[in-house]
């Protein structure tokens, strides 16, 4: 084959390995015997019931398999759930805002099945506000022309950057939509002139694509404020993974699910179980079960044995080869290329029930603000590596905004959120363990009490005196309730060498064993984690 055709393929195919994709050609599947296995024997043994694992099992239990799901917690989700306390609060572990489908006049549709209609999206009033020092900036909700004449209010200087760095996000997505359209059938003779702007920003990062067209320091870390939801800052993020969602979040929106992001979850449930599938939460899965270096089931931390004719881990992958499989002789090819990737920052969550509508009192009406204490990123990044509160910015969720029923009457639930790297906190981790935790309550406790005075001087005033309930939640934290390696929410960092098909790929070199999630393709997110169970469903079905 000429090197050529090998440069096109692998071009086409890192950038078609990059998109979330959820249309599904169903009738080319095959479909599932209806025949009842037993308690022990399924079509797919899930390991995991992240949101990647719960769309992966719901596309079997669609076309007539039997899959099960394990959950090692006690509720189904990975970070896509909830927690109560008492007064009545209830918790959102992680979801801040989502993009989705509009079902005749709802917004209702999850990303790939259409068939769940129980979960009702609310729209952000406006979709989110930056604070900066002398910069404070409401986005509207579904309404690029606004945002960028407000951008070019504030920076007149700017105004013909402000307007190409958009039309390049807006012409990316295009392509990107064009090249998905095309199947990859593209002719790379003349692709500069019929996809430029995937073109340019192709092996690029945000950063490289931003300095293009910016050029105020301040200007580039507010177009570039979303970059907490991604992990990385401009100069190390991919351009597809900060571009991408971001122009979509700006003109399709940002939603978020009555019944909080367990809505989600349990939908699913309902929809894997209403077909024929089985979730067992409480369910640690500690060996992937192989034979002539082919995975044929699992074994829990109760000894039970489960077999299925394909294992899908929607575990870390760090664990999932490390700890889960005992054979690792065939894997060193594997270890080495991990090795390169690093693991993406954890978080830091405070979360405060308070005993009055202190919200409503301050009179703000955001429902998601950042708060930044100055304009580099680059810093700000080391500082959540290093876990440094010498001055911290923060993201502060006031979800009251959104719907009346999100507290209970006359009460506010509130979360206050950083990004936070894993070292600081591993040299409590031993003493975590043994369930001796005062030196580590002590360091979250003062953590937490700076964030709080912090949110109170600037936005908040009165917060301390209102809480009723405070809950914190640290990268251990993140460990213990979801197994993430190192604590991470975003699996892998999105890296330009760690996106596209250099991400892990859904299938690995055991047989039969296949990942999901967010640390495979297409990336982290739930905009991301569900069309990968989809995909990883499709690539099984390609053997079947």
């Amino acid at each position: 084959m000429r090197p050529k055709t090998l440069m096109r393929r692998d071009f086409i195919k890192t950038v078609l390995a990059g998109i979330p994709a959820v249309t599904m050609d169903w009738a080319s599947f095959p479909r599932g015997k209806s025949t009842q296995l037993n308690s022990y024997e399924f079509d797919a043994v899930i390991i995991g019931s992240g949101l990647g694992g719960l769309s992966c099992a719901a596309a079997f239990a669609r076309q007539g398999f039997k899959p099960l799901v394990l959950e090692q917690h006690y509720t189904p989700g990975g970070y896509a759930t909830t927690f109560k306390r008492p007064g009545g609060f209830v918790f959102d572990v992680s979801l801040h805002s989502t993009t989705v489908g509009e079902r005749d006049g709802i917004h209702n549709l999850i990303p790939g099945f259409p068939e769940i209609k129980d979960v009702e999206f609310v729209p952000h009033h406006d979709l989110y506000r930056v604070i900066y020092p002398d910069h404070d900036i409401t986005v509207a909700m579904k309404d690029l022309p606004a945002y960028i004449k407000t951008l070019v209010g504030h920076f007149p200087a700017e105004k013909q950057g402000i307007e190409e760095i958009f039309k390049d996000m807006q012409g990316l997505s295009r392509d990107i939509n064009k090249i998905s359209e095309a199947q990859g059938q593209v002719d790379m003779s003349s692709f500069p002139k019929e996809y430029p702007f995937l073109f340019k920003a192709f092996n690029k990062t945000w950063g490289d694509m931003l300095d293009v067209r910016i050029k105020d320091p301040k200007l580039k870390a507010i177009i570039s404020s979303l970059w907490g939801y991604f992990g990385l800052p401009p100069s190390k993020l991919s351009s597809y993974y900060y571009a991408l969602p971001t122009i979509g979040y700006l003109t399709s929106g940002g939603y978020y699910p009555r019944g909080k992001s367990q809505k989600i979850s349990d939908a699913f449930v309902t929809f894997i179980e209403g077909h024929g599938g089985k979730v067992l939460l409480r369910k640690r899965v500690e060996q992937i079960l192989m034979k002539d270096q082919t995975a044929y089931g699992v074994k829990t931390a109760d000894g039970k044995t489960y077999t299925g004719k394909v294992v899908v881990s929607n575990a870390n992958a760090y664990d999932t080869f490390h700890t889960m499989i005992e054979n690792k002789d065939s894997l060193k090819q594997l270890y080495a290329r991990m090795e390169k990737f690093s693991v993406s920052l954890s978080s830091f969550l405070v979360f405060l029930g308070l005993k009055k509508d202190l919200i409503g009192e301050s009179g703000i009406e955001d429902t998601e603000i950042f708060y930044n204490t100055g304009y580099d990123i680059e810093a700000d990044y080391k500082a959540a590596i290093t876990a440094d509160f010498e001055n911290p910015g923060f993201g502060l969720t006031l979800y009251d905004n959104l719907y009346k029923e999100y507290s209970p009457k006359g009460k506010n639930t509130i979360g206050i959120l950083v990004l936070q790297g894993y070292d600081h906190w591993e040299k409590y981790a031993k003493d975590y363990w043994k369930g001796s935790k005062e030196e580590y309550r002590k360091e979250k406790e003062r953590m937490a009490d700076i964030l709080i005075q912090k949110v109170e001087e600037t936005l908040l005033p009165g917060l301390s005196d209102a809480i009723e309930v405070k809950e914190i939640g640290t990268p251990l934290t993140n460990i213990y309730y979801t197994s993430n390696y190192r604590g991470a929410i975003y699996g892998w960092d999105q890296t330009v060498d760690n996106s596209g098909n250099r991400r892990f790929p859904h299938t690995t070199p055991i047989k039969k064993l296949y990942l999901s999630g967010a640390w495979t393709s297409p990336g982290h997110g739930y905009g991301a984690v569900i069309p990968s169970g989809l995909q990883c469903f499709a690539e099984i079905m390609k053997s079947w």
